[in-house]
């Protein structure tokens, strides 16, 4: 599932639940395509250039991955695990790409159930046993996508993961009542935002898929849990830390440790971020995330936002608007010098009620929003799709993504291969 969602903050509370569940596919792994003649291997200690699909050796090869220029604008679509394990399935995702303006694939390579979608070696994570669906050929299938062009974004759940905390339950996220794991409504459980060894987890998981081709990590779950007994919850890793503040920390040593790779960073966070400026109670702030990563991709489907948001009782009726209002503020926040955010870094100007702090200034096409492409509450179709890329558009970005946890794309919706605004 992507994302189950909840929003404090508005009104007197108002509190909407997103309960829209991600289809996953089992299917048995398929042979392995070639290598593309932009990937290389090392043999000995010299450099090989790989020209043709297969290269008979009788040493043992090192595999070296390239990477694909960041396009200057990203418009990407999803791809579960479990579907790119199907190449039926998954040629037809690629064929979007090729035949449309879409020219980027994000692909899972840790889901909701934690599990690892290829055979990782750091010894961090080899142990992974998660039941979810592997990708026996996913460095293949990069470079695959590489020849063809297009850019490719590891998604990366993190501190939703029922694999690691069954594994290391003193980092999960506990019940106050018994002090066992707490799970959410949908039986999911979470790490401590604060459990420092679980971040070295993630940094050799971000570290290994960018080694294995990815062209950028993007991190999903990274918040507090929202939609569960929130009265028997405790933080034992995060206690006497507020949220936000938990969370700023976690994105300062994951910037640290990946800045010197090479890979380009993106953070999803819920939609209302683009509009709030307190933590929505998970710990998200839209000032205290995008100083540590490159993109950032509040997740602004019309049909997650509370009846009457901004004065729209459907919001399912105001696709074009939920886009444009959110990201329009969004973009603002970004290039603004100052900010009534307080956060790591800032200082405070003055000593005026409300206080005021100084930010960076960001390029607003650090923001990348996500995009609708399912139906609930309404249908999704070309003309609705269309409307939340125009209005991103019209905010004054150039990048989106696109959503649908069945991975079935309008493709009715988008222009043709190089297609521009």
């Amino acid at each position: 599932m992507k994302r189950g969602y909840a929003y404090w903050g508005i009104g007197a509370g108002v509190l909407f639940v997103g309960l829209f569940s991600t289809f996953y596919f089992f299917a048995p792994a398929f042979s392995s395509v070639g290598y593309g003649t932009d990937q290389a291997r090392i043999k000995g200690d010299a450099t090989v250039a790989i020209t043709s699909e297969k290269i008979a050796t009788s040493t043992e090869e090192r595999f070296v991955a390239t990477h694909v220029k960041t396009p200057e604008a990203v418009k990407a679509i999803y791809m579960t695990a479990c579907v790119a394990t199907m190449p039926s399935f998954r040629e037809k995702l690629v064929k979007i790409a090729d035949t449309t303006e879409v020219n980027s694939i994000i692909i899972d390579v840790k889901d909701f159930s934690g599990t690892i979608a290829f055979k990782p070696e750091d010894p961090l994570l080899k142990d992974n046993t998660g039941t979810g669906c592997r990708t026996k050929d996913l460095r293949e299938f990069i470079a695959e996508l590489h020849q063809k062009g297009i850019y490719t974004i590891a998604r990366i759940t993190v501190f939703q993961d029922p694999y690691y905390t069954k594994a290391h339950p003193d980092l999960a996220v506990h019940k106050k009542s018994d002090g066992s794991t707490w799970k959410d409504r949908k039986g999911l459980s979470f790490v401590d935002v604060s459990a420092k060894p679980y971040w070295d987890y993630v940094v050799a998981l971000g570290k290994e898929s960018y080694a294995l081709g990815f062209d950028e990590l993007n991190f999903d779950y990274i918040r507090f849990p929202s939609d569960g007994d929130m009265k028997d919850i405790e933080f034992t890793w995060s206690k006497g830390m507020g949220k936000a503040e938990a969370l700023e920390h976690f994105f300062a040593y994951l910037h640290d440790a990946l800045k010197d790779t090479g890979v380009k960073t993106s953070a999803d966070l819920f939609g209302m971020t683009a509009t709030n400026t307190d933590d929505l109670n998970i710990g998200q702030v839209l000032e205290r995330v995008m100083p540590y990563f490159d993109y950032v991709s509040p997740m602004v489907y019309p049909s997650h936002y509370p009846s009457h948001f901004n004065g729209w009782a459907n919001l399912n009726d105001h696709v074009y608007d939920v886009v444009h209002y959110s990201m329009s503020r969004a973009a603002l926040r970004a290039v603004a010098t100052t900010t009534p955010v307080e956060h790591l870094g800032g200082m405070r100007i003055g000593t005026s009620t409300p206080a005021t702090y100084t930010k960076e200034s960001y390029d607003k096409n650090k923001l990348r929003p996500w995009l609708q492409d399912f139906n609930y509450g309404g249908t999704y179709g070309p003309t609705e799709v269309r409307a939340q890329i125009q209005a991103t558009y019209d905010s004054g970005l150039n990048s989106w993504l696109l959503w649908d946890p069945k991975n079935v794309y309008t493709a009715a919706a988008l222009k043709g291969e190089g297609g521009g605004q």
